[in-house]
């Protein structure tokens, strides 16, 4: 990714992005999502070629009369780690930039390869996400 390709997709993220610790899987902790909705589909796409991993999804339209259709790109997990160390130097909304910083310092630390958390170690990640979502 050039800096003007990573600059770009900040920008993106700044404005129709989200920056995220969620669960995918029952009885799962939070983890790192990067999502992007927009309503034009041919920007998603070029953002999943650049960055190279993603996946797109259709939203229901329930009016189709009055509303265009809309799509989001999700990215997970170290993919999304990996996109946030890239971008993060662009990003200009204060509480995403936030956001990034932290999962990019914190989250791999707390999160044994294995799965398996000691009470010390699960209570640390505990106070990290609160920490995560206590940015507004």
């Amino acid at each position: 990714m050039t800096n003007e390709e990573k600059a770009y997709i900040a920008g993106i993220i700044d404005g129709e992005g989200s920056i995220m610790l969620q669960s995918f899987h029952k009885n799962q902790l939070p983890s790192p999502c990067v999502t992007i909705a927009s309503t034009t589909l041919e920007l998603l796409e070029y953002i999943k070629n650049v960055v190279g991993i993603g996946t797109i999804t259709k939203k229901k339209n329930y009016n189709i009369e009055k509303h265009k259709d809309s799509y989001t790109l999700t990215i997970r997990y170290n993919h999304a780690i990996e996109l946030l160390k890239d971008i993060e130097p662009y990003l200009v909304i204060i509480s995403k930039k936030l956001r990034a910083n932290l999962i990019i310092k914190e989250y791999k630390v707390l999160t044994p390869r294995n799965g398996r958390y000691s009470d010390e170690l699960l209570k640390a990640k505990l106070e990290f996400c609160n920490k995560f979502l206590s940015i507004k």
